[in-house]
């Protein structure tokens, strides 16, 4: 066959396409050799529904983008083993994406890459899945990736010659640049040959020469956000309900195009690294803050355009046959370009003020000439006042008299005798209503075409029935909808007509699109430009709903009062707000504190703010400084995995292994709470390896945890803070039960709380008789253990020394101080130093 055999991993529910949860066969249903694929994106599948959509689906993607990519992965062999090239396409954005990289023996670049693409369908080689012998990318992407469909090409399709050969001929010459990137980048090269090959297969289409997007994407721009860690942070999809808004794509996204929230969802996912970037990012926002009449006016323009992604998408595919469906589908585009290139002028005139370099350069590009031409060129053929309208029969209407007259006569004619019809139709009506008396009325839906439609309480019929020749009569509430033999038949005539009109307006129209091609690139840069302003617009919308402040990138992270910006959406007022302040000398920081206290929601915040702040939006907080994080690790969550048989124990390490092979100098990484899994001795002891193992990187690390054991550490090393959060203890009126007081507010220190956990145990109603006995039992064996571990002066006078130094080297970096409030401030530092060392004599106490 066409294509080599194909794995059946992919038994699962489709969990992805809403529209129809179905389970997915593959290409081996595909009919090959039989009726080529209709130029829909229908590819034949054998389509058996099944449940719904799973919650912990395993692509994290919100519910309303269905998904349209493919990918192709190609993985060298032999000595090349590691070094990934993949390509992808999206059926509704005509833009081909290369990368290739070097990866670890755990993929986890590729994984996160695929994660992020949340592909419709993976493309192999036939070789990576031969039975006995497959390789490990392959299982690993079939594991992670269980209701994705899985395609396997034979090799000989992954050729980089022939993928070289076709990205001279599809690629747009204004991106022809990318030949020098990608000319010695064998395994992206080959991948594009077969994901390119495929796409014409399944879409029954080719692209249009010198039309498509082609663009190389290494893995150095973006920081790297893994899966789990996405998952637990809930940025685009919420883990209680994949449905609902409560996640950082749902707080921010205030999009109007479905490519601006597009954009928005990959730059959640994947931040910028970039402090030059951002900040210019952020100089739009603070524009579009300020500049209120800005706001407005490109917030009008933006909401009036459709998805330029997808248009562009139709406009650069030929059908490589001509159908009714085919032919509607191109007029309709065409239809949907001029209303699109009929707004460059009204963005023009939006940005026309502003003085930000980044949406000044969008102003220039929109200055291009050819924007004017290809409107010209499609006013010369199609009616000034065709434009997009709401509704089937108007837009149908629309499609009918798109060409001006007189281009083709036999178009007049056809248009002519359509028209005609209509009015037949309607006249037949009106004289059937004036028949039966009957308050008779046209009406049109896709599917029917034209019938009759009545408003009619059944009294007013005879006999409560209506007349004999009417057929296919629906009844909602008091609406009569039917139709009639003759009507059918006219509809019938009505349909013949449209077809031809539609096949003759075809013809013109594809004409006109050979003559647009040449300067379709322009089109490329104005989707660009309005999904980034819609995001621009969306990061400013959501400030002016709260009181969020412009972030600066240093070497410290340093937030003064930051709140979750989820919770503050659930909640609908302002949490409990809280500093954070993390620097090379102090990138350690242990938080303990009774359970629901605040600790898992604190550290989430922290990462939560600084993507924020990477993608250029403004962070929740009334002043914030960050420094870039080139990873952003999280390990939270107590639970196991039955799919991968993975006890809650076992998920752990795995996630903290990860974090260790992988972690580096720029990384953030939060930890809430680690060896839980298995007895507390042997916990204290792993959460202690791995505390050492992270001290010795300068990542940030923030870690809480139930194992008081672990605030010791910061006797051995001096670059540990311990925080906790306070509680309060109230006596209730009667005055003989205690209750605990929540302040989610942060201090300084470990917690004092002794037994939380049997307080905690208390409110939850469990037996009193269990209670008792269990404190019994505690203080039994808190006094067989209690040894606390001593600070000696000496440590107490290095740990001083040490936090003196850093803090010096931080203020020779940072500071712009005037020199008398610097030497108040270098007073205040030795101060500092003096009470931190232990005066001499003091030794028992201390």
């Amino acid at each position: 066959s066409y294509f080599g055999d194909r794995s059946s991993c992919v038994e699962n529910a489709d969990t992805l396409n809403l529209t129809s949860s179905s389970s997915v066969r593959g290409l081996n249903s595909t009919c090959i050799g039989k009726t080529p694929l209709c130029s829909g994106r229908s590819v034949c599948r054998s389509h058996t529904p099944v449940m719904g959509y799973s919650v912990t689906s395993s692509s994290a993607v919100s519910a309303n983008t269905v998904a349209s990519v493919i990918v192709a992965v190609v993985e060298g062999r032999g000595l090349a083993r590691g070094e990934v090239g993949m390509a992808s396409i999206d059926l509704k954005n005509p833009e081909m994406i290369l990368s290739q990289f070097a990866d670890n023996t755990t993929y986890a670049k590729v994984i996160t890459k695929l994660k992020i693409l949340t592909p419709l369908e993976i493309i192999m080689s036939n070789t990576a899945c031969d039975a006995g012998n497959t390789t490990k990318l392959f299982s690993l992407i079939t594991e992670h990736f269980k209701n994705v469909t899985f395609t396997t090409v034979q090799r000989k399709y992954f050729n980089e010659t022939k993928g070289l050969e076709y990205i001279e001929q599809l690629c747009a010459s204004e991106f022809s640049t990318i030949f020098m990137e990608v000319q010695s980048k064998y395994y992206c090269l080959a991948a594009a040959a077969a994901l390119l090959k495929y796409v014409e297969f399944i879409q029954n289409a080719v692209y249009a020469p010198k039309s498509l997007k082609v663009r190389f994407q290494g893995s150095e721009k973006t920081a790297m956000i893994d899966s789990s860690s996405a998952q637990n942070l809930e940025l685009v999809i919420n883990n209680r309900d994949s449905r609902h808004g409560h996640t950082l794509l749902g707080v921010l996204n205030y999009t109007k195009t479905p490519g601006g929230s597009r954009r928005l969802r990959s730059n959640i996912l994947e931040p910028l690294v970039d402090a030059e970037t951002i900040n210019t990012r952020l100089d739009c926002v603070q524009e579009l803050l300020q500049d209120e009449e800005l706001f407005f006016g490109l917030q009008a323009v933006i909401s009036k355009f459709l998805d330029t992604e997808q248009l562009l998408s139709v406009l650069v595919q030929i059908p490589k046959q001509d159908t009714v469906k085919t032919a509607e589908s191109k007029i309709t585009n065409l239809i949907y370009l001029k209303h699109t290139l009929e707004l460059v002028e009204p963005l023009k005139a939006a940005l026309r003020s502003c003085n930000t370099q980044l949406l000044k350069a969008y102003y220039d590009s929109l200055e291009d000439a050819r924007f004017g031409i290809i409107l010209e060129k499609i006013t010369t053929v199609i009616n000034d006042d065709t434009r997009y309208t709401k509704g089937c029969l108007s837009m149908r209407t629309q499609k009918c008299y798109a060409v001006k007259p007189n281009i083709n006569e036999f178009l007049d004619i056809a248009r002519r005798t359509y028209t005609e019809i209509v009015d037949d139709i309607a006249g037949m009506i009106t004289q059937l209503a004036e028949k039966y008396s009957l308050p008779m009325k046209t009406s049109f839906s896709s599917a029917r075409g034209f019938f009759i439609q009545m408003n009619a309480d059944c009294s007013i019929l005879p006999n409560g029935q209506l007349p004999s020749e009417f057929t296919k009569i629906t009844k909602m509430k008091n609406t009569y909808s039917f139709t009639s033999a003759d009507l059918i038949k006219m509809n019938e005539r009505c349909q013949e007509s449209l077809r031809e009109i539609y096949h003759m307006t075809y013809l013109i129209v594809c004409k006109l699109l050979n003559e647009i091609y040449e300067h379709i690139h322009c089109l490329y840069k104005l989707s660009d430009i309005v999904s980034m302003l819609d995001m621009l617009l969306s990061f400013a919308h959501a400030c002016t709903l709260s009181d969020y402040v412009r972030p600066e990138f240093t070497d410290t992270l340093a937030i003064k009062q930051g709140w979750h910006p989820i919770l503050e959406k659930i909640a609908m007022e302002k949490p409990v707000s809280n500093n954070t302040y993390l620097t090379e000398g102090n990138n350690f920081v242990i938080i303990t504190g009774p359970n629901m206290s605040g600790k898992s929601t604190y550290l989430k915040q922290i990462a939560l703010c600084q993507i924020m702040a990477q993608i250029g939006s403004y962070v929740p907080a009334e002043y914030c400084s960050f420094r870039i994080a080139e990873q952003i690790f999280t390990r939270i969550g107590m639970d196991d995995d039955i799919e991968t048989n993975a006890s809650t124990f076992m998920k752990e390490m795995k996630e903290i292994t990860y974090i260790i092979q992988n972690a580096n100098d720029k990384s953030l990484i939060i930890i809430d709470e680690l060896g839980r899994g298995t007895s507390a001795e042997e916990g204290i002891g792993i959460c202690y390896a791995a505390c050492e193992y992270l001290l010795n990187l300068k990542a940030f690390t923030l870690f809480a945890t139930h194992f008081l054991e672990l605030c010791h550490i910061d006797a051995l090393y001096p670059n540990v803070e311990n925080y906790h959060f306070e509680v309060q203890h109230v006596r209730s009126s009667a005055g003989n039960k205690e209750k605990i007081a929540y302040t989610y507010t942060l201090s300084k220190g470990y917690t004092e709380e002794k037994n939380y956990g049997l307080k905690a145990a208390e409110v939850s109603s469990l037996p009193s008789a269990i209670i008792l006995d269990a404190k019994e039992i505690t203080n039994h064996i808190a006094k067989q253990i209690l040894h606390k571990q001593k600070s000696t002066p000496e440590m107490m006078k290095q740990r001083a020394a040490y936090q003196l130094a850093m803090r010096l080297v931080q203020t020779a970096r940072n500071s712009r101080l005037d020199p008398d409030s610097l030497r108040v401030y270098l007073k205040g530092l030795k101060k500092k130093y003096e009470a931190g060392c232990p005066a001499p004599g003091n030794n028992d106490e201390q």
